[in-house]
């Protein structure tokens, strides 16, 4: 056997070339899970893994956050000038390594582990940085939604074919729970939900602490 194929990295944010319909509904979709599995805070330090070109995510909850982090290829400049929030280009792989044990109340992981090619070093560090009782939420796409997926990028147009090229993995429960718990999760702080009618998989974790 051969030594195995580098992956190549990913070059483009979600969102530097515009969005679709269908998927800033899927956007909306997430950010409502998102809101109701944040803690109660008005003082969140949040960091959003893969916060896409526009940053979205970090600049509508803006007046909760004590400090908000993004991590990105690439964010536009309307974003990085919004005082508050912090912007670290680059990949994933790259920044999280480096980011303070302990520090964040909650990490966001939004249609982002489907592309990681190790998604287990990435939770593992997510656990990390992660302060005793704070949360991680996940959304990732479904092996059943898989066929869907693609009809709607490859076939429709509706979603950008790029981002299911860049697709490395599928979930269901029984695929996310156990990298969950290898990254250091109790099973008893995992909550695994399917929604956006079964296309996606959103999990709401707890640090243990």
């Amino acid at each position: 056997m051969g030594d195995p194929v580098a992956l190549p990295a990913r070059d483009e944010a979600f969102g530097q070339h515009g969005t679709s319909l269908i998927d800033r509904y899927g956007v909306w979709l997430s950010s409502r899970a998102i809101r109701r599995g944040l803690p109660v805070s008005n003082r969140l330090r949040l960091l959003d893994l893969g916060c896409g070109y526009q940053a979205t995510l970090l600049r509508g909850l803006l007046p909760r956050l004590a400090e908000g982090v993004g991590v990105d290829v690439a964010v536009c400049a309307e974003a990085r000038q919004l005082v508050g929030l912090t912007f670290l280009e680059g990949t994933i792989e790259g920044h999280l390594p480096a980011l303070p044990t302990g520090h964040f109340d909650a990490v966001t992981l939004i249609s982002v582990l489907e592309h990681l090619a190790e998604p287990l070093s990435t939770l593992q560090h997510c656990h990390r940085v992660l302060a005793p009782r704070g949360v991680l939420l996940v959304n990732v796409p479904t092996w059943w939604g898989k066929g869907l997926l693609e009809f709607s990028a490859f076939r429709l147009g509706t979603s950008p074919a790029v981002e299911m090229d860049d697709h490395k993995m599928y979930y269901d429960k029984r695929d996310l729970w156990p990298l969950l718990v290898r990254a250091g999760f109790r099973p008893r702080d995992i909550r695994l939900r399917y929604h956006k009618l079964g296309l996606n998989l959103f999990a709401l974790v707890r640090r243990g602490g």
